[in-house]
């Protein structure tokens, strides 16, 4: 299978050496990894948007990095790829160090008065006992750990 690797990783230092760590997991599962990296697109926002499209479209699915970026909720535009690629059918199974249900990983507060859970800047945590949104967290078969563990779910998929 071609399998499109969704997730901030393409912005850490090491991403090159994590791409091609990834790529031989991928091959040793007997799998091809579509990786944005791998993609010689002009360096504009507006191409690499479209590449990525492109790669998803290619892909016979997605593997998701859910681990927070720059906060306490995955990366957005991982989020976007997964939108995307559920609305074109393909599968995605998503990936997290830590799926403990929101309120916990938010430390959130209460419940209140009103039955709700707060976070910190006062806003209502969902309590459904997701790790994440339920926009995420009902259609994505969920896995505790890293691409490793999102092959082995694929593989009993």
């Amino acid at each position: 299978m071609k399998l499109y690797l969704a997730g901030p990783d393409v912005f850490r230092p090491d991403a090159m050496a994590w791409a091609g760590q990834v790529r031989e997991l991928c091959r040793a599962a007997g799998h091809e990894a579509l990786i944005p990296l791998d993609e010689e697109v002009p360096a504009t926002a507006a191409a690499i948007y479209r590449s990525n499209l492109q790669c998803i479209a290619e892909s016979d699915a997605v593997l998701a990095n859910l681990n927070p970026f720059r906060g306490a909720e995955p990366d957005s535009g991982t989020c976007v790829e997964i939108g995307y690629a559920l609305a074109l059918g393909k599968p995605v199974i998503g990936y997290a160090d830590d799926l403990r249900p929101l309120r916990e990983r938010l430390r959130a507060s209460g419940p209140g008065a009103d039955g709700c859970w707060r976070d910190a800047a006062g806003h209502i945590v969902e309590d459904f006992g997701l790790p994440f949104n339920l926009m995420l967290a009902v259609p994505l078969p969920l896995v505790q750990g890293g691409v490793g563990a999102a092959l082995l779910a694929l593989r009993e998929a």
